[in-house]
């Protein structure tokens, strides 16, 4: 079967609409970032990003299709005229893999967003669904199942729910602010925090103890929640990463593909890495 031809057939998987509109061809960020698809596919590599680990095990498993949720080449858009203007030399050794192996890399995210279908006839977004079942947490889900996530949990430490986290997701480790010893039911996973956090502060003081964060800045969310922390209330922050917190949902994608994919294609998932390594202040001596 053709790269072209199970890139549809995924498409047409998913749900065609997401955040209330249709998803269409010349806006959507579900492009090919990388080579010719009209080949047939001999293998299929999944991951949360094509980094050159993953590139390198795709070789290894003579898979020729890499499917990503998040873009290649440093941008939103994956535009690469000024990495090629720059002569950059990462992006020119990480071209060269791609090129000599003859691989497809296909970026599957506003449809596995929009959502995968579920026995009742609903949509639940794919990535944070497939979060849900790493956790364990499907019968801890509060309310629909598209983002945000929202989760009520037997009450346990935030420092605890943070290694627990660790461990489940397989990550180096994870950052927590507030009180780790605050005791942590009710959790959200709110969408990127990059500034503003009114809604999130709102949510907290109305009952929200822990959220579990992509992308976080050290004001606004942060500097409520560590003042909470300080009064004595039970209110904590979990910091995973964009990355971390996503990959489990590409991971997930490997349990329906081959319901998809007509033809037998050998596949595989591939942790595209933790983002984060961690120096602790007693490793210093």
């Amino acid at each position: 079967m053709k790269i072209t031809q199970i890139i549809e057939d995924i498409k047409n998987y998913y749900s065609d609409t997401w955040l209330g509109e249709k998803i269409l061809p010349e806006t959507t960020r579900d492009r090919i970032l990388y080579g010719n698809a009209d080949q047939e596919c001999i293998g299929i590599v999944i991951s949360c990003w094509a980094s050159t680990n993953v590139i390198m095990q795709a070789i290894a498993k003579k898979a020729n299709f890499i499917i990503v949720h998040e873009s290649m080449f440093y941008n939103h858009g994956d535009r690469i005229e000024w990495l090629e203007d720059n002569k950059n030399q990462t992006y020119l050794e990480k071209i060269k893999l791609l090129k000599e192996n003859n691989i497809v890399v296909w970026r599957n995210h506003d449809y596995i967003h929009a959502g995968m279908p579920m026995d009742d006839g609903s949509y639940a977004d794919g990535i944070f669904y497939g979060l849900t079942q790493k956790l364990g947490w499907n019968a801890y889900l509060v309310g629909d199942k598209q983002i945000p996530f929202r989760y009520e949990i037997p009450p346990m430490k935030a420092k605890n729910l943070a290694s627990y986290i660790v461990e489940k997701l397989g990550l180096n480790g994870v950052r927590v602010m507030g009180d780790p010893d605050a005791m942590v039911s009710k959790i959200k996973i709110p969408l990127h925090i990059l500034g503003d956090a009114k809604n999130e502060i709102i949510e907290a003081n109305e009952g929200v103890d822990c959220f579990l964060c992509m992308e976080l800045v050290d004001f606004t969310l942060s500097e409520y929640i560590i003042d909470s922390g300080q009064l004595g209330q039970d209110k904590s922050l979990i910091s995973i990463g964009h990355f971390n917190l996503e990959e489990p949902g590409m991971e997930y994608m490997l349990t329906y593909l081959p319901k998809i994919i007509k033809e037998y294609v050998p596949m595989s998932f591939v942790k595209s890495t933790d983002m984060f390594e961690f120096i602790i202040k007693k490793e210093l001596y």
